[in-house]
Formats: C-alpha cells, sequence, structure tokens
C-alpha cells in the first residue's frame, strides 16, 4: 500500500478521461502532498461522441479543455501533453514511443501511470496501445542509445502504476480524495452521455448515480487491502 509521495508523477492515458477513472483520486492525494502531476493524452477524441452531425474539430478543442480543467481539480496546473493521434487508431510503434519516451525525459517523473496493457479481454485497442507505449517509453527513456536524436537525458522512473489491473497488488488509499476524483471525471462534460450515463449534467439524480457508482468502485479496491477507499493497480519496482 502507498509509496511515498513522489516529488513528480507522470500518467499516460489513450483518451481524455481515462486517468482520472484509472488513478484520479490517487493523483488527488499525491498533488494535495505537494507532488507535481503531469497528464499525457495519447490520442485526440474525436470519436468521443455518439453525434454522427458532431463538429469534430471542435470536439477535439472541447476535450482538451475539459482535461486540463480535469487536471487543475485534481490540484494540477493543467500541465497536459496531447499527442493528438486519431481515436481509435493509436499504434504502439517506434514512432509514438519516441513522444512517449520524450516526455518522460522532459517532464522526469518518479512515478509513471498507465494502463495495464496485459488486462484480458480488453475491448479498446487504444487502451492496450497506450498502456504498451508507458511501458516501453519507460524502457526506451531510462537508456541513452534510444533516440538520442532528442537531445535530451535519459530518465529511469522508480516505479510504475498499471491501472485497469489483470493482478493488481498494490493499492493506494483514496480516503478524503473521492471527490476530488468525481470532480475531475464531472469535468469531462462531452463524456457524460456516451461514458457516464448522464444525459442531463444538471440533473440531480443522474449524478448521484454516477458519483455512488465511483464510491462503490473505490470501495472495492480498497477492500483488496482492507481499506475504506483506494485505487488498485499492478506496480513495478524493478525498471
Amino acid at each position: 500500500m502507498d509509496l511515498p509521495t513522489p516529488a513528480r508523477a507522470l500518467a499516460i492515458g489513450a483518451h481524455a478521461d481515462d486517468i482520472e477513472f484509472g488513478a484520479g483520486a490517487t493523483l488527488a492525494k499525491w498533488a494535495a502532498g505537494g507532488c507535481r502531476i503531469m497528464h499525457v493524452v495519447c490520442t485526440d477524441g474525436s470519436k468521443g461522441t455518439w453525434d454522427a452531425e458532431c463538429d469534430i474539430a471542435e470536439l477535439v478543442r472541447t476535450r482538451q479543455e475539459e482535461q486540463r480543467a480535469a487536471s487543475r481539480a485534481l490540484g494540477g496546473d493543467g500541465d497536459v501533453v496531447f499527442l493528438g493521434y486519431t481515436d481509435g487508431e493509436l499504434d504502439s510503434d517506434l514512432v509514438a514511443r519516441g513522444h512517449v519516451a520524450a516526455a518522460i525525459r522532459r517532464f522526469r517523473p518518479d512515478v509513471v501511470l498507465g494502463h495495464d496493457p496485459w488486462k484480458r479481454y480488453r475491448l479498446h485497442p487504444d487502451h492496450r496501445h497506450a498502456g504498451y507505449l508507458a511501458v516501453d517509453g519507460i524502457v526506451a527513456a531510462r537508456d541513452a542509445h534510444f533516440y538520442p536524436e532528442q537531445g535530451l537525458a535519459p530518465h529511469r522512473p522508480s516505479a510504475l502504476l498499471l491501472f485497469e489491473a489483470d493482478e493488481p497488488d498494490h493499492v493506494e488509499s483514496a480516503a478524503g480524495f473521492e471527490r476530488a476524483k468525481i470532480a475531475a471525471l464531472l469535468a469531462h462534460r462531452s463524456q457524460l452521455r456516451s461514458t457516464m450515463h448522464i444525459d442531463d449534467a444538471s440533473d440531480p439524480v443522474a449524478v448521484d448515480a454516477f458519483t455512488r457508482d465511483v464510491i462503490a468502485g473505490l470501495t472495492t479496491h480498497g477492500e483488496l487491502a482492507g481499506i475504506a477507499s483506494g485505487e488498485a493497480f499492478k506496480a513495478m519496482t524493478d525498471l
């Protein structure tokens, strides 16, 4: 349970809102303890709507604004790197790996967080590829002979926490930071209907139902470690 509060934490998500679902309370807790948090969002979010007539360019801009607002809701400063890959078409290739490695080298995090790429029966390919990019990006970022053209010093984080873990073995207490996680999720207003099943943001019943679902998930994760509220991860510390 509970890593020491890092000085810097970098979270890598496939889409805007994935990081908040997977690790929002943990990031909020660390930020409150003085940690600087940074988001890397791999895709542009351009397919994140059920509206076939949607202005896609406007949706991409909106999702970026929402992600920055979510960062601030967690106690960050809105520091987000958008890699801009087309939603649904992310690949964990060498070019994308270089972008993630560069972000790690520039920000120099103590802890990296990302999707578990080995989760069985995972449906969305972007989540799988974003997970591989987190893992492979760490390997590239730590060794000087990967991407020397970047002109950036290598960096080796001390820990990797994989959310949506197939075999979780680490829990971060979320006690006191449940509301920060929920506030960050609700900052993704364009996703309320399609992802959070809230048709009307002004409907307190729908918002309350979503809130209770999030709290229930934190309770379930906390039970793995015998605590009231938590977020569960697969922890890797031999990096």
